[in-house]
């Protein structure tokens, strides 16, 4: 990968996703975060079902952290992990409320003590809910990764992530996210992607292009 390269395939994303943005149904950092915890395992579209009840009943950390077990995993049972993550969101309502005044931190340290909250999820509060350049990597921004040559197959999520920092500029680090995973989540599927018009068909290193 050069930088001239990665740049190339980023203006041919903006052709195919013009206006590239954030996927999840939110009004407030508080309910960003929850979401994108949510969101582990499971689509946007099914955490989007899931969250408009979750947060019209817990609009604020205050109430979720009150909330009762049952009833909270009733609410989200339709996503993955539904028992653990219904832990989560009672712990990180807590300690939002108690800790933070019921403001989610901006801080990348403050987010990834929260419990439940991981590299990825922070960095999406951060990108998303504060807009602060960051570069999260998700299971779609992987295989992107690998397919155009920022890593190799055998290098980590981590080493994906500073591989786009290092490649893409840091003021397109928000939209480049969000364009990767559109992209690999509508069109470089891991099964059956739509490779035979696809405008990335001489970047991509799929063993079908080649």
């Amino acid at each position: 990968m050069n930088k001239t390269k990665s740049l190339n395939i980023l203006n041919l994303l903006y052709e195919i996703i013009p206006s590239p943005k954030c996927e999840l149904d939110y009004s407030n950092n508080f309910e960003l975060l929850c979401a994108v915890l949510l969101s582990a395992q499971t689509t946007d579209k099914r955490v989007n079902l899931v969250t408009k009840e979750l947060f019209n009943k817990y609009p604020t950390p205050k109430d979720m952290m009150n909330a009762q077990f049952d009833h909270l995993y009733s609410i989200i049972s339709q996503v993955g992990l539904a028992k653990t993550k219904t832990q989560h969101l009672l712990g990180l309502a807590k300690v939002i409320h108690e800790k933070y005044n019921d403001i989610v931190p901006s801080d990348f340290e403050e987010l990834i003590s929260l419990p439940g909250v991981g590299r990825k999820t922070a960095s999406v509060v951060q990108a998303v809910g504060f807009k602060i350049p960051a570069f999260p990597v998700d299971t779609h921004l992987y295989r992107m990764a690998k397919r155009f040559g920022y890593i190799n197959e055998n290098q980590t999520v981590l080493d994906a992530e500073y591989s786009f920092k290092k490649y893409i500029p840091k003021e397109k680090w928000i939209d480049a996210h969000h364009l990767f995973l559109l992209f690999g989540r509508y069109n470089c599927k891991a099964k059956n992607p739509l490779c035979d018009n696809c405008k990335l068909k001489t970047y991509c290193k799929n063993k079908r292009n080649l």
